[in-house]
């Protein structure tokens, strides 16, 4: 039971408002995903991107951004979708796990949305596999899932190469 006139606090990684939790929400595909605020460092739009010789599949490359080099992950070779054309715009999503700094490229960037914690679920049984595995659960929104994912599992390569 949430309290509503408690104030904002950082509770694990995640921002909490009076009971609510803040996303970044975005697109990969037809799904709409989300990542705790707190986790997200930067949001970019189309970036330049060297290519990583001998990488897994899932690196696009790297980037500069500051003076820090980030991994690039294509989130769509993640999840086992087909690429998008060449010319495609897509965005970034900029977040930090064992201390370096990884750019998520997914389809579009959409709003920070503030979800009520009570509202949260586990994963529906018909989900596929591969989300259930890089994600924590969902949120019903009025039109579609919004699918919380877990940073750390979806960038556990070792464990989905020895899959």
């Amino acid at each position: 039971m949430t309290n509503s006139n408690l104030p904002a606090a950082v509770v694990g990684n995640l921002a909490v408002v009076a009971g609510a939790q803040q996303y970044v929400s975005f697109m990969i595909g037809d799904q709409s995903f989300g990542i705790p605020v707190l986790q997200v460092h930067d949001v970019l739009g189309p970036q330049r991107i060297t290519r990583i010789p001998l990488s897994p599949p899932e690196i696009a490359g790297s980037l500069n951004l500051r003076g820090r080099i980030v991994t690039a992950i294509q989130a769509r070779c993640r999840l086992g979708l087909d690429p998008l054309p060449a010319d495609a715009e897509t965005m970034s999503i900029v977040v930090e796990h064992g201390g370096e700094l990884y750019s998520l490229i997914v389809d579009s960037v959409g709003e920070v949305l503030t979800l009520e914690a009570r509202d949260f679920e586990s994963h529906p049984p018909t989900m596929a596999p591969v989300i259930r595995d890089v994600s924590n659960g969902i949120y019903r929104l009025n039109d579609s899932l919004l699918i919380v994912l877990e940073v750390p599992r979806f960038l556990d390569f070792v464990r989905a190469e020895a899959a």
